[in-house]
């Protein structure tokens, strides 16, 4: 049995992409409130996987997971694209006529807009997670609320689904990384279909650094698939770049980390991975 922490409850996404990404394993959830409560069960036990949340097609990145990645020390096994599905909930006894409010997390919430403005008549109410939200409702037999969450979390809590499906951008995806102890990375991830991998460093002030690492990559044929730059606390000025990478050829990857560490400060592998798939 895999132990998985996780920011949320049963039937949260983070609850949803630990299960698709273990298929057919059975899963103990260590439940969080908080993204730093992941690392600090992964601290206490290096058997512990974390799954946390680091970026959203139209959210954006969360970029506080950035830094808590950096500073914990795990490595990266793995990444989960999830599509987002959002649903309107309440309980068995309620319908459209009897609702008078609709809980969520606030994301959730931004990202269902357009079903919100088709029923005025409900008064929108900021939760601190979508399957929360269903839970507390279903619990408290809380008549006249509606939950917006995910039919997973529905059919955990014995709520009704009164609409699926009511997100606006129906492009909307979360993709999830799966980190570890690095003493047990290599038992999480086959080394043979490594072809990502998350690099994070910081440049010198000096005309084009940032032009002379890109080039060095681009010789190398590593694609860049992402770049993320976030100030250096206490540090005017400064930046670390985060930045996400796919490779055909290993060996290629590690002579271009090789050829680019001379022209970078605190240059770290953050992890190296198969390519995530995404999950309609």
């Amino acid at each position: 049995m895999k132990k998985i922490a996780i920011q949320g409850i049963p039937g949260s996404f983070h609850d949803i992409a630990a299960h698709q990404f273990f298929p057919n394993e059975e899963l103990e959830l260590i439940c969080c409130d908080t993204f730093e409560e992941i690392f600090d069960h992964m601290k206490e036990d290096s058997n512990v996987i974390g799954m946390l949340a680091i970026e959203n097609t139209i959210a954006g990145s969360l970029l506080h997971n950035y830094e808590l990645l950096r500073d914990s020390g795990a490595t990266i096994v793995g990444e989960h694209k999830l599509r987002i599905k959002h649903s309107c909930v309440c309980l068995p006894e309620d319908d459209w006529d009897t609702l008078t409010e609709v809980n969520s997390h606030p994301v959730a919430l931004a990202q269902c807009q357009q079903f919100l403005k088709r029923h005025p008549n409900l008064k929108i109410v900021e939760a601190d997670d979508t399957a929360k939200s269903a839970e507390v409702i279903k619990n408290g037999n809380m008549r006249g609320h509606a939950a917006i969450c995910s039919k997973y979390a529905a059919d955990l809590y014995g709520m009704k689904v009164l609409e699926e499906g009511i997100e606006t951008n129906k492009h909307n995806f979360t993709r999830f990384l799966v980190v570890t102890d690095p003493w047990i990375a290599d038992d999480l991830r086959e080394r043979s279909k490594v072809n990502k991998a998350n690099i994070v460093f910081s440049l010198p002030h000096n005309e084009g650094s940032l032009s002379q690492v890109l080039s060095i990559f681009s010789f190398y044929k590593i694609n860049l698939t992402k770049i993320q730059s976030l100030p250096i606390i206490g540090r005017e000025w400064e930046y670390l770049f985060y930045v996400d990478v796919i490779f055909n050829d290993y060996l290629r990857f590690r002579q271009s980390i090789d050829a680019v560490s001379p022209l970078t400060k605190e240059l770290k592998v953050l992890g190296e991975y198969e390519e995530g798939k995404s999950t309609l």
